[in-house]
């Protein structure tokens, strides 16, 4: 190699393997999962400073705590047969298997459809008790901490609507495994922060 071919190598665009190091697939991991995982830990940020400022806003006297509607029980056992069903069908994936996958896939979204759906139901009953969002501090809080679980829902659910398109639309399984294991992580996630708002929400 010449003087001049020395000087304007590019070794980093070079193929095969460099210094005993490849520089193709260095990096194992999808890009989707990686950018999942930085979403969940903001997500998680975000929720622990609404949950401890509910804590330190709850000690001032004008603090009225909100009668925990019954429903919740009900919305929580949405929530975690939709996760449950996330997994079965992220372990059918997982084995390259087919069966059952539309059931555990698709039910999985229904079910958090229905529990969006009694969210909503119970937020009107609330307002028709008189519990409305400026009449209380403890109402406010109650509004925002599952407003705001409800809104990741969504966000979730319009990944889950595009696999769900792709899956009817004949793609095989083995093609969509890494977005029904994403959602499947994320579902999980949101059933860790809807117990924890659940919790802080009954004992308080």
């Amino acid at each position: 190699m010449s003087l001049i071919e020395q000087v304007t190598d590019k070794p980093w665009e070079r193929k095969g393997v460099i210094g005993g190091l490849s520089p193709e697939g260095t990096f194992k991991t999808q890009a989707e999962r990686v950018a999942l995982i930085f979403f969940l830990i903001i997500a998680s940020v975000v929720f622990s400073l609404f949950m401890v400022s509910y804590y330190i806003r709850m000690e001032l006297p004008d603090w009225e705590p909100l009668s925990e509607p019954a429903q919740l029980w009900f919305n929580t056992g949405l929530l975690v047969t939709s996760s449950i069903l996330f997994q079965w069908a992220r372990n059918i994936v997982v084995r390259n298997g087919k069966s059952n996958l539309y059931t555990s896939f698709f039910g999985a979204g229904i079910f958090a459809i229905l529990f969006i759906i009694a969210q909503l139901v119970s937020w009107s009953y609330l307002q028709a008790g008189g519990f409305y969002l400026s009449s209380n501090p403890a109402n406010a809080f109650y509004y925002l901490l599952t407003g705001l679980h409800a809104l990741h829902l969504v966000g979730g659910l319009w990944f889950w609507s595009k696999s769900a398109i792709r899956l009817v639309s004949g793609g095989e399984p083995k093609d969509i495994r890494l977005s029904i294991e994403l959602c499947t992580i994320y579902w999980h996630f949101l059933l860790l922060v809807w117990i924890a708002v659940f919790a802080i929400l009954s004992n308080t």
